[in-house]
């Protein structure tokens, strides 16, 4: 078998008394496309700042392709994409000069760099924009940006939270299509969101977590045949103890009892 690319043994984490990751173990190997849910709170946000560096207080090994996040955190920058679902923004420069500003930080060429930018912002539709103030962008503009900045050096590992916040259709289909060409490339993406039915569309691999504790792990038809018939029934089931139809029912019953005490 390969070796894992990524590694997470024991990881935990706290903040005070709040328990947020409690043991989580996960290898993930080159060219895995891992789906990585859970219900608000349960850690996945701050699984992936761990992983790319951002925090270093935690318990546990965690390794990106042989790199210790907390020694070797600048090389593991060099080799990771990163795109959250927001994102402070130097908004007073153009995407080509933002843009021109993330591929000097990772030392690419200028040559390359330029044409990379431009090939890659008329590919999601904002060319005719490039010389604009990102200040002056939609939500879903500058979430195009945000996309093609962790893309632009070419990673190996791309992290990808909430990345399709604010998009158009058109948009998110581009998306899947880029994520399944960037894992057939040998890509390694760790996708973290609640959009059930995209991640069951780009993913080989679920990861489900709950309670800061990994609780399913595994391609989505093996976890189907376990659990239900569709990513949502799956994350429903095993994350929590609600009847939806009942508290649906018993929401709208809100309504009728307001109009009987009007009558």
């Amino acid at each position: 078998m390969d070796t894992p690319i990524i590694s997470i043994k024991g990881l935990r984490k706290s903040y005070g008394a709040n328990q947020v990751l409690n043991g989580i173990d996960l290898d993930i190997y080159p060219g895995q496309v891992i789906g990585y849910i859970g219900p608000n709170g349960a850690g996945k946000s701050t699984t992936v700042r761990i992983l790319i560096g951002l925090d270093a207080q935690f318990e546990g090994e965690v390794s990106l392709k042989g790199h210790n996040v907390k020694s070797d955190s600048l090389a593991i920058k060099k080799i990771i994409g990163y795109v959250p679902e927001q994102a402070e923004m130097y908004e007073v420069l153009t995407p080509m000069e933002f843009l021109e500003l993330v591929g000097s930080l990772h030392h690419m060429d200028k040559a390359v760099l330029e044409e990379r930018s431009t090939r890659m912002l008329s590919f999601f539709g904002l060319e005719p924009h490039k010389d604009q103030r990102i200040d002056t962008f939609s939500k879903g503009m500058r979430q195009k940006v945000l996309l093609i900045s962790g893309l632009i050096h070419n990673p190996e590992i791309i992290f990808l939270d909430e990345p399709l916040s604010g998009l158009d259709a058109n948009s998110v289909i581009m998306v899947k299509e880029i994520i399944a060409r960037l894992a057939a490339e040998g890509k390694t993406i760790f996708y973290s969101s609640h959009m059930m039915d995209i991640v069951e569309k780009v993913s080989d691999r679920i990861v489900l977590i709950n309670q800061g504790q990994i609780i399913a792990d595994g391609p989505f038809e093996q976890l189907k045949a376990q659990s239900g018939n569709s990513l949502e029934q799956i994350f429903s089931s095993l994350t929590s103890t609600e009847n939806f139809e009942s508290l649906a029912g018993d929401f709208l019953d809100t309504f009728q009892e307001k109009k009987a005490d009007n009558e």
